[in-house]
């Protein structure tokens, strides 16, 4: 890059993201930002990313943005303020999942620009287009020449940049697409053209090559994420929507380019051409005019195609081979799970470094990339300070501080809504869950299950309690319309597709583990010992219980209804025979009758509580649809705890400057 280049990325606003940045532009481009600016993030669709092998973890995230829930909780994580989308499918000839290709590369864009339009914190989103947009016109167009594209990646791109061109010229978003010409440089996956030209040349030797007609337009790599970075921080009107060509407006047939390694590389033979099969999209005339990019960007190619074989092949040279014979061809690296553990904590202040140290143990142990998102419900004594010392030591720590204490429910569904990891672990933070028994949990995960809940076979305390507990769900079970699981608590492990589901569900007097069972899907339970509470003494007591078991019966059983309904046709009768009996005791025999007002009285009684037991009943269902309907704000999150800095929050999610 340029030696401006550092004070352009120093100007972007923060936070950064790379999207595709395991792939081949998208690790220059990180690498390149990364080397000026601490806030940027790499973006990938699994970890671990072989060309991002050397980054410090905290710098990773994990994210399938093809899965909408799984975006949008991403977006309300980092909150972007610049982003370059680099992410791209069906760019080889290898990858022709059509479906994949349209999935990737317009319906998740569209969805991800929406989310970003909607947080409200969107400085510039420069996304990497290709000049297979202009498909078979391709002899030098200006942005504005008619698109032809001619495969499914064309289409795909061509269908981007229009919608771009909508979302920037209609709507005013700072949104660019940049139409790449042939991007060559380091880390370039083996298969293509260039890193097999630089590998064999190397060797003294040629690929195969397709006809020596067949032409090309390379910009090298570098000068490529210049342009991306100029795009972000020169972003204005003028850019908005608009698209710009990326190329050296050099074209390049295949013959100049062997007889270039050729010289480069002092190979003595001549090449031969054909031996591979052309491409169905391949052209024998393909060149960029960059006039558009040098007058709005200030931006024009400085690297030689002699140059940039020259600095692609002494990056080979010193490279760990792994990384210089990477390719997509033959499939990836072993797909690498990830969790986030979600710990509700209140007056745990000496639970949390247990907790995270058994935790971090656990996840080592099964080789997964995880997350420990520790939920500070407003605890009266020192746990967000034991958070924030934890996440300073440990970036893989998030916390949040919420403004008062609205419970465990809501303190799990605040850290649901932040999680980027394919699977959620729900835990209590008195330890009373524990933490060892996620490795059952991720076993059974990996064999099928959507939901793997925890279920307490035994509890470590007086029995009177263990029954009571034993008797309530039992009950629940009876009266719910919905099958829920015995002597299940909140422990559970929960794949992204449960908890997006979830998180869809808008109630705001939640109960957790009926709405885990509501969803459904593959659900298996995991039997243990329920351990007492390690520190402290418990802050459940009768009333509490008895408002837990208000809250799982009343939402989701209607039996107290129908209880009392059949209660009331069933009196109505029993009242209707003893009238009837009455009736005829008096005609029969007429001093058989009761006298006085016993009878009366008590039956005045039966009838006037029972009424109130209804009204009662009734009431408690009309509370709920009240709480429901007010539409408050489920959570407040006061601040987020990250490498041990707690940052105030606005209404809107956004960090206090």
């Amino acid at each position: 890059m340029s030696p401006d280049s550092a004070h352009w990325i120093g100007t972007l606003k923060g936070p950064i993201v790379v999207l595709g940045a395991g792939g081949f532009v998208g690790c220059n481009l990180f690498r390149a930002i990364r080397a000026v600016r601490p806030d940027v993030f790499a973006v990938v669709r699994n970890l671990p990313a072989p060309r991002l092998r050397d980054v410090d973890p905290s710098h990773l995230v994990e994210v399938d943005l093809n899965d909408r829930s799984a975006a949008r909780n991403f977006v309300e994580a980092i909150r972007p303020a610049t982003v370059f989308d680099c992410v791209a499918y069906g760019a080889y000839s290898f990858e022709q999942d059509a479906d994949l290709v349209y999935a990737t590369n317009f319906t998740a864009m569209v969805n991800l620009v929406e989310l970003l339009a909607a947080g409200g914190t969107l400085a510039a989103y420069v996304h990497a287009g290709s000049s297979s947009e202009y498909g078979s016109n391709s002899d030098a167009p200006k942005e504005d020449a008619e698109l032809r594209p001619n495969s499914p990646y064309a289409v795909s791109k061509a269908a981007a940049s229009h919608y771009l061109t909508f979302a920037g010229r209609t709507r005013r978003l700072p949104v660019v697409n940049l139409r790449l010409y042939s991007v060559y440089g380091p880390y370039e996956d083996a298969s293509r053209l260039i890193p097999a030209v630089v590998a064999r040349g190397l060797e003294r030797g040629y690929p195969d090559f397709v006809d020596p007609g067949i032409a090309r337009d390379f910009v090298y790599v570098d000068d490529v994420c210049e342009a991306f970075v100029r795009a972000a921080a020169k972003m204005d009107l003028d850019l908005y929507g608009a698209s710009i060509n990326i190329g050296s407006g050099v074209q390049t047939t295949i013959r100049e380019l062997a007889g270039l390694a050729q010289t480069t590389f002092a190979i003595p033979d001549a090449a031969r051409f054909g031996d591979m099969p052309a491409r169905g999209w391949d052209l024998t005339r393909w060149q960029s005019d960059p006039a558009k990019a040098e007058r709005l960007l200030g931006w024009r190619a400085r690297t030689s195609l002699d140059e940039g074989l020259t600095r692609t092949a002494a990056w080979m040279r010193r490279a760990d081979p792994a990384l210089t014979g990477l390719t997509k061809r033959h499939g990836s690296a072993p797909r690498r799970r990830s969790i986030a553990a979600i710990v509700a904590c209140y007056k745990d202040e000496e639970a949390v470094p247990v907790m995270h140290a058994r935790l971090t143990a656990v996840f080592q142990r099964i080789d997964v990339d995880y997350e420990i998102i520790f939920v500070n419900d407003a605890s009266p004594d020192r746990c967000g300070e034991r958070i924030r010392e934890i996440s300073a030591r440990d970036p893989h720590v998030l916390g949040i501080t919420h403004s008062r204490n609205f419970g465990s429910q809501m303190a799990f569904r605040s850290g649901m809504e932040l999680a980027t990891a394919e699977a959620c672990v729900l835990l209590d933070g008195d330890l009373q869950d524990p933490p060892e028994l996620i490795e059952q949990f991720y076993a059974a995960w990996l064999a099928g299950s959507n939901v793997v809940y925890g279920r307490r076979v035994e509890r470590d305390m007086p029995w009177i309690w263990g029954l009571l507990y034993k008797a309530f769900y039992r009950v629940f079970a009876a009266f719910s319309y919905i099958r829920i699981p015995h002597d299940a608590g909140d422990f559970s492990l929960m794949d992204r597709r449960v908890v997006g589901w979830l998180l869809n569900c808008p109630e705001r007097d939640l109960f957790m583990r009926g709405l885990r069972a509501y969803v459904g899907f593959r659900q298996t339970g995991v039997d243990y010992v329920r351990p007492k509470r390690m520190f402290g003494a418990s802050t459940n007591n009768l009333l509490s219980n008895l408002e837990w078991a208000k809250r799982g019966i009343f939402s989701f059983s209607n039996t107290p209804l129908k209880i009392l309904t059949a209660s009331g046709l069933g009196l109505l009768g029993l009242t209707a025979i003893l009238s009837l009996g009455l009736i005829v005791a008096r005609l029969l025999v007429p001093d058989i009758a009761p006298r006085g007002v016993t009878t009366l009285l008590l039956a005045i009684l039966f009838f006037g509580a029972l009424n109130l037991f209804g009204i009662g009943l009734v009431g408690e269902y009309v509370a709920k649809i009240m709480e429901e309907v007010k539409g408050r704000p489920r959570l407040i999150r006061a601040a987020l705890i990250r490498n041990g800095v707690s940052s105030d929050l606005l209404p809107d999610g956004r960090s206090i400057p």
